[in-house]
């Protein structure tokens, strides 16, 4: 027997209070219900529903490097943040460049039940820039594959990125590129600059992802493909990323909440009489690295005015003895799937930038679009699929281990205040999380195969 829920007086995105009857893995009824015989009762007074959070820029790890995360803990993650979809990212081992290897992600999806698992495909044969992945038989497969990415690595052969922007039109497909220039960046150690220099730490030049944002979008042009750009950092990136909207480009960018918040100051601090005292705390390492404050204030404009189409985490989980060493031998990368509504509570909504309809836009909607997911962005209405989170706005807390569900705890919000809290995520009918805790992996599995065998 399925699961019947009745969330009763949630705020919708739209401001408007209203009930929803969650019935058969669908939004049976909005408005206000008075009978809902048999359904668990979910009181939602003075908390936000947002259609479930779809984060196009995940890094689930398995197959491959499971010590770091598996699906099954990386979705786990995802439904504690409010996320009902990810799409994980191509950097495995083996990598996700041929059929078996991304319906091999799906499937662990599914059997997990926390969340819908959408692979990327590599875009190039072991992430290694030399000739192109199976990107017609990755889109074939049963796992759909819409998106394709080196994430982690730029495709910085010209001619390379061209066939691939030219491959995956004849199925509607989008290469995400990680906009790295590599010689430009080659022993860089954070963002180049007076900080930079004053640390004795080798540079990360912002050209180096703006040129290659520049050739992109021009080969788009060109092919009248589409591009996604992924975790866009600096401003200039974003006056060549409006530039290529104004010309009529097909190009879509995505910022991470990290780089919403967060600026290369953490890695420097000062001393009693002023001086300069490093922190190097490899929590703060990152790619592309944390930029400056008037970085993050272009950022948060252009995602205000829709020249930066979505907020993607980039979650990057690493075991512990691979973020705690010396910064220049510390992994790039930061957990974000826990963390990330809150931080863009914080970064953009407290200051008005955007309100909770564009936070269901840039963290649901848009991305589901980008990447032809179906199922997921849709508006909380009558007939809708089943995926919703409701957020509790009003409170705030420090962000502390208890908020992890992940097997990764390399998070830079540890210790930091933060405002909101997920309070309950329903995926495909079924609740993931009830009052902010995540339900069992046996418990979850076991209604996501109802699910399945329901559906037939």
């Amino acid at each position: 027997m399925t699961e019947r829920f009745l969330i009763t007086g949630a705020t919708l995105p739209t401001g408007e209070r209203a009930d929803l009857l969650l019935a058969d893995g669908v939004i049976a009824e909005v408005g206000s219900i008075a009978d809902a015989a048999g359904a668990t009762i979910v009181d939602a007074d003075g908390l936000v529903a947002l259609p479930g959070l779809v984060d196009l820029h995940t890094h689930l790890r398995e197959p491959g490097y499971e010590q770091s995360e598996t699906v099954l803990t990386g979705t786990q993650a995802a439904a504690a943040g409010g996320f009902t979809a990810v799409f994980a990212m191509a950097n495995t081992f083996p990598v996700a460049d041929t059929a078996g290897v991304v319906e091999q992600e799906a499937s662990l999806g599914r059997d997990a039940g926390y969340a819908t698992v959408q692979p990327i495909g590599a875009v190039t044969v072991g992430l290694k820039g030399e000739q192109l992945a199976e990107l017609g038989a990755m889109a074939r497969s049963r796992a759909n594959v819409r998106v394709f990415s080196d994430d982690g690595f730029c495709v910085s052969d010209p001619l390379l990125m061209r066939r691939a922007l030219e491959y995956v039109k004849a199925f509607d497909g989008v290469i995400a590129q990680h906009a790295q220039e590599p010689r430009l960046t080659q022993g860089a150690q954070m963002n180049e600059g007076a900080l930079s220099g004053e640390l004795g730490l080798a540079g990360w030049p912002a050209v180096a992802e703006e040129s290659i944002i520049a050739r992109d979008v021009l080969l788009a042009e060109h092919v009248g493909s589409r591009l996604h750009v992924c975790h866009v950092s600096t401003a200039g990136s974003v006056e060549v990323i409006r530039w290529a909207k104004a010309r009529g480009i097909d190009v879509t960018a995505e910022v991470t909440p990290h780089h919403l918040l967060l600026t290369e100051d953490l890695i420097a601090g000062h001393g009693d009489v002023g001086q300069l005292r490093a922190s190097y705390d490899p929590r703060y390492k990152v790619n592309p690295p944390l930029r400056r404050s008037e970085d993050v204030e272009a950022l948060r404009a252009a995602l205000a005015d829709g020249t930066i189409d979505i907020v993607a985490t980039d979650h990057a989980p690493h075991p512990v003895e691979a973020k705690e060493s010396e910064w220049d031998a510390a992994a790039n990368g930061m957990v974000g799937l826990e963390s990330a509504l809150s931080v863009v509570h914080a970064a953009v909504v407290e200051n008005g930038l955007l309100d909770w309809a564009d936070v269901a836009r840039v963290l649901s909607a848009t991305p589901a679009r980008i990447g032809r997911l179906e199922g997921h962005g849709q508006a909380l209405a009558a007939g809708a699929p089943a995926e919703v989170v409701l957020y509790d706005p009003a409170v705030a807390s420090e962000f502390g281990l208890d908020r992890l569900a992940g097997r990764s705890v390399n998070s830079p919000y540890l210790g930091r205040r933060l405002p909101g809290r997920v309070v309950a995520t329903f995926h495909a009918g079924y609740a993931t999380v009830l009052d902010g805790v995540v339900r069992p992996a046996h418990e979850v599995a076991g209604r996501a195969l109802s699910r399945e065998v329901a559906r037939g």
